[in-house]
């Protein structure tokens, strides 16, 4: 055997035992963050008001929990970042009893007068940094501009000027006598929210993610075209400038991915999603409408316009129809908390990638199959092109996304199970059970079946997140926001 073949053997041997260990640790994993079929759910709580006719403003459109699980952020069309705390004293018991911690105008609706077009004030996407303060800081975006806030307390107020008197108003100077020591006194917790940096003009496009880089210095913003790299301190321009030789060369960047053809009739795809890698900070992917995911390794070239992997699925010529290529374009793609695996959602199922095996998913969870046969009326009313999200529990054990119906699934990948939730006002009692729910696709129904055909596709769940260290989970739906943990917390 030569040293080539050998090493190529080697190698073999080290990812086999790698997926091995890895699949060993999640059938032991059972604690926070697990989920599955064995985890109970139960109902805590619903936020937003019950109106049948529901403002557009109103419907939430990004749910994201922070890195500790403590507070949990809202952004909706009508601009708005509405923040829930945990309750301090249920903490330590991880109950997920969440109040209004603070509720802020992120966006404003625009616009555009060269191009004369009107941006939407709706929050695309909220990202949290990883504390380092006391303060919190996100970023939200619409579809133009990123802004940065700073979410922050104030419990004491300085009182005991000398020039000021108490209701603000000033004092005449000549007739000050003494000198006074200003001193903290408490008063009423105030939250503050205010906007420390906006990045903006430098998407042509409409943007549809941002990721936060594990560095915590740089994020990206990802289009339909285009990817950009920003730093978190800089915002006159995006692409990093690390030295001053190489300044003057990428203040003329503004991207560090771009598939925009010379001619705009050669365009066969967009970008749909873009994620840094939770652990490499020069590894990021990104998802197009053609169903493929590129990882692009930022040490190679300082402009990624050339793939360090590909990963995509061989087309089946016998379900080729006249929608495969509307339902293979991908909606969200997610790092597992570990970094080895990757996680895309497409309209009709979620896939599990192996980032060492870029030629198939290892494994593909089919979400909704029962729609298959109605890709013409979902084609006709708009349906088809919904977002869906999705999200790893805090272990990677399970995945979750959402459905019609107000339904959503959770996809044990250890022994393949899953199950099919309902978030509906009719079965929230305080701490209980959610019972499954079943789909007749076709055939004589059964009595706990719900028919295909009575389905409501007005109510669907796109947005979705899971509490990083425990069995807790949010799932949007128009304009309220079901908070469910696993029964017995």
């Amino acid at each position: 055997m030569n040293i080539s073949n050998r090493n190529r053997s080697v190698q073999g041997h080290h990812d086999i035992l790698t997926l091995f260990v890895s699949e060993i640790s999640l059938k032991k994993s059972s604690g926070a963050g697990g989920g599955g079929n064995d985890v109970q759910w139960c109902f805590s709580q619903v936020k937003g008001a019950i109106d049948d006719d529901v403002a557009e403003a109103d419907i939430i459109s990004t749910v994201e929990f922070n890195h500790s699980g403590e507070l949990l952020a809202t952004g909706d069309k009508g601009g708005r970042v509405v923040i829930f705390q945990q309750n301090t004293e249920n903490k330590l018991q991880c109950r997920s009893d969440y109040n209004v911690y603070s509720t802020f105008q992120s966006h404003e609706p625009e616009f555009d007068y060269l191009k004369s077009l009107e941006i939407e004030e709706k929050i695309n996407k909220i990202r949290w940094l990883p504390q380092k303060n006391a303060a919190q800081f996100l970023l939200s975006t619409n579809d133009k501009t990123i802004k940065l806030w700073k979410i922050s307390e104030r419990d004491r107020r300085p009182e005991g000027y000398n020039l000021k008197e108490e209701d603000g108003r000033f004092r005449d100077s000549t007739n000050i006598t003494s000198l006074r020591v200003p001193v903290f006194k408490p008063m009423d917790l105030m939250v503050e929210a205010s906007p420390r940096r906006v990045f903006a003009n430098a998407h042509t496009y409409h943007i549809n993610s941002i990721s936060v880089n594990s560095d915590n210095e740089t994020y990206l913003s990802a289009d339909d075209l285009r990817i950009n790299l920003w730093h978190l301190e800089i915002t006159d321009r995006s692409f990093i400038a690390p030295t001053e030789e190489t300044d003057v060369l990428l203040k003329s960047l503004s991207d560090i991915v771009d598939i925009k053809p010379a001619n705009m009739e050669e365009l066969t795809e967009v970008i749909t999603a873009a994620e840094f890698h939770p652990h490499q900070c020069n590894t990021f992917v990104y998802s197009s409408s053609k169903g493929t995911i590129r990882m692009c390794d930022m040490r190679a070239s300082a402009l990624c316009d050339k793939h360090s992997k590909l990963f995509e699925e061989p087309e089946d010529p016998s379900n080729r129809s006249f929608f495969s290529e509307i339902i293979s374009s991908i909606s969200d793609v997610n790092f597992s908390h570990s970094g080895r695996y990757m996680m895309t959602r497409d309209y009709l199922s979620i896939k599990i990638w192996d980032l060492n095996m870029e030629n198939r998913p290892v494994e593909t969870y089919q979400v909704h199959e029962y729609l298959r046969g109605k890709l013409c009326s979902l084609y006709e009313n708009d349906c088809i092109f919904d977002k869906f999200e999705c999200c790893w529990s805090g272990n990677d054990s399970v995945v979750m996304t959402g459905s019609y119906n107000n339904f959503f699934r959770m996809l044990e990948r250890t022994q393949r199970r899953d199950v099919t939730l309902e978030a509906c006002r009719e079965s929230c009692k305080p701490r209980q059970a959610l019972k499954p729910r079943r789909v007749c696709a076709g055939g004589k129904r059964k009595k706990d079946e719900i028919s295909v055909d009575s389905l409501d596709f007005n109510k669907k769940i796109l947005h979705t997140a899971w509490h990083p260290h425990a069995n807790i989970i949010a799932v949007a739906t128009t304009n309220n926001l079901y908070i469910f943990q696993e029964k017995g917390n």
